[in-house]
């Protein structure tokens, strides 16, 4: 299958526009199962190390699970400000969205039982699948004007107990997925000027 220019450009357009949202952007409205499987479909149609496919997507819609999850993230950020005592933004920001979202996704990488094709020299090529897929889920959510947020900063063995996944599996990625106000022009972190953008110049080298 060959692709025209003008869905190239409105890839790149995807692309381009993805953002990590955060909870003050959030839309408590709906989301549609149909819409919510293209999510999850997009994320296991990811490029896999061995065509492992090691994924698992943990949907959540239980408002009393979601307070735990989101207990587990104050607890974790009140921990991480320690690292930024010298910048008085970080306390300002919002950097989730569990409680606003009606749905949250927690991505887990299957733990391999053999060994996989690929993986056998780079141990971590399976969890960088996970990553792939979630990217994958990113983008087509943005396709759907829908929002995703990443949670990183939370106690990953925590949201693992707390949803009963067995220690077979390990959490990739916690993403709080919802409608939103609007799509920022820029980054937030790169309007509030958290860092700069890098160029393509800065970070490319040929040899």
């Amino acid at each position: 299958m060959n692709f025209t220019k003008k869905q190239s450009q409105t890839l790149n357009n995807i692309i381009v526009a993805r953002r990590d949202v955060r909870g003050n952007n959030f839309l408590s409205k709906k989301i549609k199962k149909k819409q919510i499987d293209k999510i999850l479909s997009a994320g296991i149609h990811a490029p896999s190390v061995g065509f492992s496919q090691p994924w698992k997507f943990v949907v959540i819609k239980n408002e009393k699970v979601k307070n735990k999850i989101y207990k587990n993230f104050q607890d974790s950020y009140e921990k991480s400000k320690k690292h930024f005592q010298d910048r008085e933004l970080y306390n300002s920001l919002k950097l989730e969205g569990i409680k606003e979202t009606p749905i949250n996704i927690a991505v887990f990488y299957k733990k391999p039982y053999k060994k996989i094709l690929g993986q056998t020299s780079s141990k971590k090529m399976g969890e960088y699948s996970v990553v792939c897929a979630i990217e994958n889920m990113w983008l087509m959510a943005r396709s759907l004007n829908i929002g995703i947020g990443w949670v990183s900063i939370i106690d990953h063995k925590k949201v693992q107990k707390t949803l009963g996944v067995d220690n077979g599996y390990k959490l990739v990625g916690y993403l709080c997925v919802g409608y939103v106000k609007e799509f920022l022009e820029l980054p937030e972190l790169e309007s509030l000027k958290w860092e700069e953008k890098k160029t393509l110049k800065e970070v490319v080298s040929w040899v």
